[in-house]
């Protein structure tokens, strides 16, 4: 479950149309009827008439629809500007400790923080951290570099603090970890929404939309499959994924190269390769998707194999639609999918 920040934080985010709340929380109206972002610029409702919510998705789900001013359930995919500068921190220095100190001493309240990385990278900002930092260590050690350099230049004041800290991460200790993988885990900002890839050193292994509810538990299904620790960190694999997925919304690209690696029974690996093989800008049944795959009863099984589909648009899962050619599900949003499938077909023409 999210937390929420108080009442009375939220009140006064949206009455000064704060958008570095976007995101953290949804206001509805109840006596409109009508969800918005917290910067949506319309006049400002009395707080006796407001509910707060997590998420759109639990927003709609209470009965409210969006607002037609700041349209909540799209994404401009910008991520908020204290965010980016305390990410540049990090990234400028991520063997450094970051205190609440620090981030009072920024200008950013640690509560607000703890919430925002909670809410979209599924940890603490210092859970955040130390992923990144013992990320990096690790990255060190698999080039070779010596392990009392690695324990002393990433922060840690004694060995054993090092090597405690980086077997509850990675399940083996530092000199075990020569060959060990992880699975490094980055932001992509895009037109339909903020995206969370995963990558192994073979490949992408995630990519989902933040706001999916199935993300945990994807999460979960990576753990089982790869057994190793998940961290904040970027791989060429990553990097390439970006540059294609930009190239991918600006219309200029019909097929993915990154390699990906996407393990599951022998069922689902069927579906998702399957999925591989549909055209840009095309789409196909449920029913024909069970077809070319040998099982033309199993088109149940297929759908929901297509729902555990862990690396979206990549894995063209918004490709696949019922038989009267209606959308059907997606995990990522309806209007996504529609979008999605628009920006495939005006390629086409």
């Amino acid at each position: 479950m999210i937390e929420l920040p108080p009442p009375s934080e939220m009140e006064r985010a949206y009455k000064a149309s704060d958008g570095s709340y976007d995101g953290i929380f949804f206001l509805a109206v109840r006596t409109t009827g009508i969800f918005c972002r917290p910067s949506c610029p319309a006049r400002k409702p009395y707080p006796r008439n407001v509910e707060y919510y997590a998420s759109a998705k639990e927003a709609i789900f209470a009965g409210f629809r969006p607002c037609k001013r700041c349209h909540p359930l799209e994404s401009n995919g910008t991520t908020p500007s204290w965010i980016t500068g305390l990410l540049a921190h990090v990234e400028h220095d991520p063997t450094a400790r970051y205190s609440d100190a620090f981030l009072r001493s920024i200008k950013i309240d640690p509560t607000r923080a703890r919430r925002y990385f909670q809410k979209n990278y599924r940890m603490t900002f210092q859970a955040y951290c130390r992923g990144r930092r013992l990320g990096k260590a690790l990255e060190q050690i698999r080039l070779g570099v010596d392990l009392d350099d690695v324990a002393l230049g990433y922060g840690y004041n004694s060995h054993s603090g090092f090597r405690d800290a980086f077997t509850r991460t990675f399940g083996n200790p530092p000199g075990r970890s020569r060959s060990a993988d992880c699975i490094v885990t980055a932001w992509i900002e895009s037109p339909l929404g903020p995206l969370l890839a995963g990558a192994t050193s073979e490949g992408i292994c995630l990519l989902e939309f933040t706001d999916r509810r199935m993300l945990d538990a994807q999460f979960a299904s990576l753990r089982k499959y790869f057994s190793c620790a998940i961290v904040p960190g970027e791989n060429h694999h990553i990097k390439q994924l970006k540059r294609e997925l930009d190239e991918y919304f600006r219309g200029s690209l019909t097929k993915f190269k990154v390699a990906t690696v996407y393990p599951g029974s022998p069922f689902q690996q069927r579906v998702w390769k399957e999925l591989l093989r549909i055209p840009h800008g095309k789409t196909v049944s449920y029913e024909e998707i069970a077809r070319r795959i040998g099982s033309p009863t199993a088109q149940r099984a297929v759908g929901h194999a297509n729902g555990l589909n862990r690396i979206a648009i990549v894995i063209p899962c918004h490709r696949v639609v019922n038989k009267n050619g209606e959308l059907g599900g997606y995990g990522g949003g309806l209007h996504r999918k529609q979008k999605l499938l628009e920006l495939e077909r005006g390629k086409e023409k």
